[in-house]
């Protein structure tokens, strides 16, 4: 140590110190008494993070932080998020610029130990469900398991379907001050964090793709390859269709579940997309009931099943216990695997490890004591000044979690941690549980230690438990602040298992050939619902878009300013009020500046551009598995683009400005739709979405700009709404005609922007999509559509009336409400063709 109190440090040899380097870490101090990831007691820093730095100088620093804003900047335009539990903002991923670097012969150790751990899991919780050997020989008290709100009697006695209550294990672990692992925590009930790992590596390797590569990082595919091939072995059928059951959007964890869902190809349902019939359980989609296989939950288990567990639940299906008992669907984790989570257990595994493996656990626990034990109970009531009093059962969600009693606590908690102990003694447990070890991060320019947690994952295969090579990790900002659940002041970091040798890649060539298809999976019904949503408020946001752009273009250059009434002649009147019937402004006299910017940027107009663009990303956030992540880019990027904060009002030119590069975003998200989507059933009734939304402002702005009355300026704006000015000019050398304007805008099958191109498109998804009638007749909808085909195919620019434009805006709607109510869930409509299908 230095005169300063820094720490002296040694490099090896073969290993140069660039200058930049030192800068960084001067001044890192290691706390007494506290294992360092980076250096050691004696100030040699550890394993690979020599070579690490040393390629990290090379880049140099501006070069490190333009390459960490640009991984960043992916982490905002994927809309890579969490939320904190009872806050439903999205809070933006913070993944710090800093890997934990750990070397790959100390990475084996802990992986062997995970591996051992999971399987004595795995014996436990078989045996607490089963034959309760473990109770009745006194290895494990009564009280411990059946009080634990984890504990589910309806599942006692259910085997699991393909022979595991475990797919997935984790561990939260940290080093002890002698530089041993500890599991702080097991994670049984519903493990989270494991696609926010995922999605750590993809940004860090977007960023470092040369670090990576040159210290011979372990990659991540083979073990999610083996999670998905875990899950499918335990399936009957040969092509098992897999979900993962979500809570929905409004979860603290929905983007990493949908990640997972997206990179595993899994299928992302809620409750309400599963139904139970014929003791089996089903997924409800656009082409009826189709069988679930296997789910992996990532809800907890005792909102599973409304009749014989929480009965007020809404995330769950009713019955799945029964399909369970029948041995009709796998699910991993098995509902009541949370009781493993549970610190009254910890004091008894080493004594379960022996008689259940023969041999000691290789990850030790925190010293617990559980208090429901008498003898237990007076050790902590004698060391509450050194004990952490945490919740026996620790729930997963709320503020409960927390611990009411740490060493360093003031009287009042004292006071209570003592009064709990009197009143319930056996709901806690106490804990000598030590400072965290700590790992390097990077604040403000240099090298500072922070605590962490490591979250550890392992996979059931059929040739045992498998190691995910890197680990959902969390630190602490600050010290004194637990790092175990994401919230303010809390970053993650990617973990980086290196090895001196060049890794294995896996290889991607299956040697099983499996059954071609040339479809993406059964569409949920709830999912159709969300695309056929997310394509209607994207079109009216274009269509707010185009009316503001349009009235803008044509007043420039003949206002003096800014102020006092421009409201114009007869057609601006009309595109005003327009917008205030469409609800995109209030008052519709205002200046032109005032307007626009109301009607493009105002939040609290629902009818406003971006308050479609709101609803659009809200209906996106549910099919974050299905979209481009390029859509989800262009989608953030027109919502920064209109959701600005100026208490200036800006000029007409930069709203139009603003307004043609919305327009610009627009184009490009309905381009990445057509080009990026699959045209399966997802995209055609996104497509659908805008192609009704479309036609519908169409036929609304004809019957306000090319009705009966319509004078030259009034068809201009017709054909600047419909984007068609320039194939009109072509087609037609002389001024605007009124029947010519007409028949481009609403009859026209070779305009993309008529409605008749629109109409037609509607009639071609529904003749993909699958009828469920063995009758050969057409449904409501479809006979809806094609008599709206046929009313365009034969219609007469010169005989169109007022009546007749009114009448298209209206059949559009109700061939909408149509399709809602054949497709969607909700609708009573769209239960019934279900009895009609087949059953795969």
């Amino acid at each position: 140590m230095t005169s300063g109190g820094a720490l002296a440090y040694d490099w090896p040899a073969d290993v140069p110190s660039p200058d930049p380097v030192r800068g960084w870490i001067d001044g890192y101090e290691r706390r007494p008494g506290v294992f360092d990831e980076f250096i050691d007691a004696n100030g040699f820093t550890r394993g690979a993070w020599p070579r690490f730095l040393q390629r990290f100088g090379q880049i140099g620093e501006r070069e490190v932080m333009a390459r960490f804003l640009s991984g960043e900047r992916h982490i905002h335009d994927a809309g890579i998020s969490y939320r904190v539990y009872g806050d439903q903002r999205e809070h933006a991923w913070p993944l710090g610029p800093l890997p934990l670097i750990i070397d790959g012969r100390d990475w084996a150790e802990l992986a062997a130990g995970i591996i051992q751990r999971a399987g004595l899991m795995e014996r436990i919780v078989a045996d607490i469900y089963g034959p309760g050997r473990l109770i009745s020989e006194g290895l494990l008290p009564a009280p411990a398991v059946a009080g634990s709100p984890e504990f589910l009697r309806p599942v006692h006695g259910i085997a699991p379907p393909g022979g595991r209550h475990l797919q997935l294990y984790a561990a939260d672990v940290g080093r002890g001050p002698d530089g041993r692992w500890r599991v702080l925590a097991d994670r049984t009930q519903a493990p989270s964090g494991l696609g926010f790992a995922l999605e750590n590596r993809m940004v860090l390797a977007r960023a470092y793709p040369d670090l990576i590569s040159d210290l011979h990082v372990e990659r991540l595919p083979g073990f999610f390859q083996s999670l998905r091939e875990g899950i499918t072995a335990a399936c009957e059928r040969s092509d098992p269709r897999i979900c993962l059951l979500t809570s929905g959007p409004y979860s603290s964890t929905y983007v990493e579940q949908a990640a997972l869902a997206r990179y595993l190809g899994f299928l992302l349902v809620e409750g309400d997309d599963l139904v139970v019939q014929d003791g089996l359980l089903h997924v409800r989609t656009v082409a009826g009931l189709k069988r679930a296989d296997a789910l992996w939950r990532r809800i907890d288990a005792d909102y599973l099943d409304p009749m014989e567990l929480r009965s007020e639940s809404r995330l769950g299906v009713p019955g799945i216990l029964d399909v369970l008992r029948r041995g009709g669907v796998v699910i991993g984790n098995m509902p009541g695997s949370g009781v493993l989570e549970s610190g009254a257990l910890s004091p008894y595994l080493p004594r379960i490890a022996e008689r259940l493996l023969g041999e000691s656990l290789r990850l030790s626990d925190p010293p617990t004591w559980w208090c429901g034990d008498p003898e237990s109970l007076a050790h902590v009531r004698a060391n509450l000044d050194r004990m952490t009093l945490r919740p026996a059962a620790t729930p997963v969600r709320g503020p409960e979690r927390d611990a009411i009693l740490g060493p360093h606590a003031l009287d009042a908690a004292r006071e209570r941690a003592i009064a709990a102990l009197d009143d319930r003694p056996f709901d806690w447990v106490g804990q000598e549980t030590g400072p965290l070890s700590t790992m390097p991060a990077w604040f403000e320019g240099r090298l500072v230690p922070r605590p962490f947690v490591m979250r550890v994952f392992a996979t059931a295969t059929s040739d045992g438990w498998r190691v995910m090579p890197t680990a959902f990790c969390r630190t602490a900002e600050q010290e004194g602040v637990d790092p175990t659940v994401m919230r303010a002041g809390i970053r993650s970091a990617d973990v980086w298992v290196v090895s001196d040798q060049p890794v294995e890649t896996p290889p991607l060539l299956n040697t099983i050939t499996p059954k071609i298809r040339r479809i993406a999976g059964h569409l949920p019904s709830r999912a159709a619902d969300n695309l056929f949503w997310l394509g209607r408020y994207l079109e009216r946001a274009e269509g707010v878009i185009r009316l503001v752009q349009t009235h803008l273009g044509r007043l420039a250059g003949t206002l003096a300013s800014d102020t006092g009434s421009d409201v114009g002649t007869p057609t601006s009147l009309r595109i005003r009020a327009l917008l205030e019937e469409w609800g995109s402004v209030d008052e519709p006299d205002l200046p032109t500046a005032a307007l626009a910017r109301e009607a493009l940027c105002d939040r609290e107009q629902h009818g406003s551009a971006l308050s479609h663009v709101l609803s659009a990303r809200r209906s996106a956030s549910t099919l974050r598995e299905r979209l481009p992540v390029e859509a989800w880019r262009a989608l953030t990027e027109l919502q920064d683009l209109l959701d600005f904060d100026d208490s200036r009002v800006p000029s007409e030119a930069q709203l139009f400005g603003r307004a043609e590069r919305a327009l610009g975003h627009l184009s490009a998200l309905s381009g990445l739709s057509h080009e990026n989507m699959n045209h399966s059933a997802g995209w055609r009734f996104f497509d659908m979405g805008r192609r009704i939304e479309r036609g519908v402002n169409t036929s609304s702005f004809a019957l306000r700009f090319a009705g009966d009355q319509a004078g030259a300026e009034d068809l201009g704006v017709m054909l600047a709404l419909c984007d068609s000015q320039i194939a009109y000019g072509a087609r037609y050398l002389t001024g605007v005609s009124l029947p010519a304007v007409r028949d481009m805008a609403l009859l026209d099958p070779f305009n993309p922007r008529s409605v008749a191109f629109q109409v037609e498109e509607i009639v071609r998804h529904l003749d993909t999509l699958p009828a469920l009638r063995a009758d050969g007749v057409p449904e409501p909808h479809r006979r809806a559509a094609l008599r709206l085909a046929g009313t365009f195919a034969t219609a007469d620019a010169t005989d169109l009336n007022a009546g007749q434009l009114a009448g298209f805006e209206d059949e559009l709607e109700d061939l909408a409400t149509l399709i809602a109510g054949r497709y969607f869930p909700g609708n009573a409509d769209a239960l019934r063709p279900e009895k009609l299908t087949g059953l795969a």
